[in-house]
């Protein structure tokens, strides 16, 4: 009876991975927001309509180590809310936290973090949000933290949507680095595959460590079977650094950028569902032309 129960047991799990798997995401077009002032010029609303772009990943605050008072993680660089959204476009909440706040667990964490995204959005009239998302570069030595803090918010939002009359978030997100492909999968609803810096900045002579063709193949063996459904987001930002006294800006050509895309989609045809650009910039819409997104988005 003992080993019936087992072989049950196995395939519930191996049928509730696979239903995940093969979960895709809804389609749709969205952009990464990620500067300290939310405000938008005529060209900015114009990219949203004209790439029909539905959601708006916005950077809200960081999270970082108080490094001076030694009193844990801390916000830092809040946004401000100058402008609003256009009608029909959905604000995703989304947070940064730097790597080292989670080389232990942080009791409260979750729900101080919950709690100020709430706030700001009853205090900037931000309604009808639907979902949060956590961006973090988890390592081998992070993630079991980082899984746990998830779970943990996780629980601060179902416990908030029962006890709250005011809108709360009900969906969890959360940023794939490349890298993390070989991790368990978190558990969230769904991740964000970050397709972007790729490389070493240091090599930034011999590759764009933005984004590469030869820095992402090595890692699409895994992507098929990645146990989470994923949207896939793009760069289309520029760096400029002074290294050894000299401007360097380094931007990615459209053809790499396309190039990838076909790669990626290739090992998993449901990344053409969701498709995100970092990140919403008056300068980044003018540095590739209007058919290079058209691609990025339109297939």
């Amino acid at each position: 009876m003992k080993k019936w129960t087992c072989l049950v047991v196995v395939l519930l799990v191996l049928l509730t991975i696979s239903c995940q798997k093969q979960r895709e995401l809804d389609e749709g077009n969205a952009v990464y927001y990620w500067r300290t002032d939310f405000r938008l010029d005529s060209t900015e609303r114009a990219f949203l309509r004209q790439y029909h772009i539905n959601k708006v990943y916005c950077r809200y605050f960081d999270v970082v180590m108080d490094t001076v008072q030694g009193q844990g993680p801390k916000p830092n660089a809040t946004i401000t809310f100058s402008d609003t959204l256009p009608e029909g476009i959905e604000m995703i909440p989304t947070v940064y936290i730097t790597e080292d706040c989670m080389h232990q667990p942080h009791q409260e964490l979750a729900e101080k973090i919950v709690k100020r995204i709430l706030q700001m959005n009853e205090t900037n009239g931000i309604r009808n949000v639907r979902e949060i998302q956590i961006d973090c570069d988890y390592t081998s030595r992070s993630m079991k933290t980082y899984y746990q803090f998830l779970s943990s918010v996780g629980t601060v939002l179902s416990e908030s949507t029962q006890d709250s009359l005011r809108t709360v978030p009900t969906e969890l997100s959360t940023t794939i680095r490349l890298h993390q492909l070989s991790m368990p999968a978190p558990p969230v609803d769904y991740g964000v595959l970050m397709i972007y810096n790729t490389g070493d900045p240091r090599k930034w002579t011999e590759r764009n460590p933005i984004l590469d063709i030869r820095d992402v193949s090595p890692f699409l063996k895994r992507l098929n079977d990645y146990p989470l459904p994923l949207a896939a987001a793009y760069p289309v930002y520029s760096w400029l650094r002074i290294i050894n006294g000299i401007h360097v800006e380094h931007t990615v050509e459209a053809d790499e950028i396309l190039k990838v895309k076909q790669a990626v989609e290739e090992k998993r045809e449901g990344l053409k569902r969701s498709i995100i650009t970092y990140h919403l910039d008056k300068e980044n819409i003018d540095r590739y032309k209007p058919e290079t997104y058209e691609e990025i988005y339109h297939h």
